[in-house]
């Protein structure tokens, strides 16, 4: 079983700045891919950044690219979501994911989210 939990949503401004950080349990954290995914009200779910085992190998929603920068340290069983240049659609609760396949396609364990709203 791996827990996760999500910190760093908060209130900001367009044109400012968050980092999410997903803190996870158990001894096998460097060889689940791990990936970050929102939902705003009303819309569907919908994967904002995913990361790989190696890390070399990264994918990023159409929305997001140039702009949010996903990344881990398995030292400290963590992945981070860098969001810049924030938008208003970007409001939503996001949610850290990890797939213990390692592959990135089969995400089973889930955070509880963490409330990121961006005002204009």
């Amino acid at each position: 079983q791996v827990q996760l939990v999500e910190s760093g949503g908060g209130l900001v401004q367009a044109g400012g700045s968050l980092r999410l950080s997903c803190a996870a349990s158990g001894r096998s954290f460097s060889s689940y891919a791990m990936g970050w995914f929102r939902q705003a009200p009303g819309k569907e779910r919908e994967i904002v950044a995913r990361i790989i085992v190696t890390a070399v190998r990264t994918y990023y929603g159409d929305s997001v690219k140039g702009r949010f920068t996903i990344s881990r340290d398995n030292a400290k069983n963590t992945v981070y979501l860098q969001m810049n240049s924030l938008k208003p659609e970007d409001t939503a609760v996001y949610y850290c994911a990890a797939d213990p396949t390692g592959w990135g396609s089969s995400f089973a364990y889930w955070g509880q989210g963490t409330q990121v709203t961006v005002s204009s």
